[in-house]
């Protein structure tokens, strides 16, 4: 394992990996892994792939400030470099770490670029938190192109996100395949997520809540209408006095606009965002 903090060191470092090995005549491949750190097993489980799939295996562990709507939300992210140094260690595999300043990634002015996603940004998270996806779509675009990765992994907790760095790189012809990995969850069903850790011991418990919804809407969703499993919903968190609901939707996994009719050959996929105290909980289950 490896360390940089500077991008032009990794970029040296990955000039030497991204060649053919004289001996073999095999191209190596490079994974990406881009994290905002305070790592967990959900985490864990995207690099562990990555490094089953490739040769050399980059993690970023980088807080993007552009990415955050809310100041109070970019200064309590949870910060940990030397416990996620040490569960990086644990792990076999060539495995480079990069661990940039912003002055690093933002040389000039710490500003997001403008996107056009296709309206997949105007959904859901993009009506909630203004500008967040240019932020996102900024940084994996400088990420992308420092660390030219043959793939790049995320998980599906973030399922909006996942289509909008998908789009990132049919927008800007970047020759990267990215895999969506399945969400990990803690044993009481909630979705493993570095937030977690700003969760007491109550709310944690009480946070299962949004699991136990998802569940109950995908059990419901055949035989209930659209109507009545959003009434479901929002009485389920009016009867949970730790959570409060930012909204449910159902929608077309690919479109990600709201569904008004159900079709049996479109998929669909429920999403929550729910606030415990001040902590921002998302998540999401394929309903078909």
């Amino acid at each position: 394992m490896v360390i940089y903090t500077q991008k032009n060191s990794l970029l040296e470092a990955l000039s030497r990996a991204n060649t053919t090995d004289l001996k073999s005549g095999k191209n190596y491949r490079i994974g990406f892994v881009p994290t905002m750190g305070a790592l967990h097993r959900g985490h864990m489980s995207l690099i562990e792939r990555a490094l089953n799939e490739n040769d050399v295996v980059v993690v970023s562990v980088f807080v993007n400030p552009t990415q955050f709507n809310n100041s109070t939300d970019l200064q309590k992210y949870p910060r940990t470099p030397e416990d996620d140094i040490s569960l990086l260690e644990k792990l076999k595999g060539e495995l480079i770490i990069y661990l940039p300043e912003v002055s690093d990634l933002y040389e000039t002015s710490i500003l997001a670029k403008s996107y056009d996603f296709g309206g997949l940004e105007n959904e859901m998270e993009g009506k909630h938190r203004l500008g967040h996806f240019d932020g996102v779509g900024t940084v994996l675009n400088k990420f992308f192109r420092i660390v030219q990765p043959h793939t790049a992994y995320f998980g599906e907790k973030d399922f909006q996100q996942l289509q909008i760095v998908r789009k990132l790189v049919e927008v800007e012809k970047l020759p990267v395949e990215i895999i969506g990995c399945p969400i990990l969850r803690e044993e009481n069903g909630l979705a493993m997520s570095s937030r977690n850790k700003r969760l007491s011991d109550e709310q944690f418990n009480e946070a299962a809540l949004v699991y136990s919804v998802l569940n109950e809407v995908r059990e419901k969703f055949d035989s209930t209408s659209l109507t009545d499993l959003n009434e479901l919903v929002a009485e389920r968190f009016l009867q949970n006095p730790y959570l409060n609901l930012e909204y449910f939707e159902i929608a077309d996994e690919n479109t990600l606009k709201t569904v008004e009719k159900k079709n049996k050959k479109t998929k669909y996929r429920a999403f929550i965002a729910a606030f415990s105290g001040e902590v921002r909980l998302i998540d999401n289950m394929p309903l078909n």
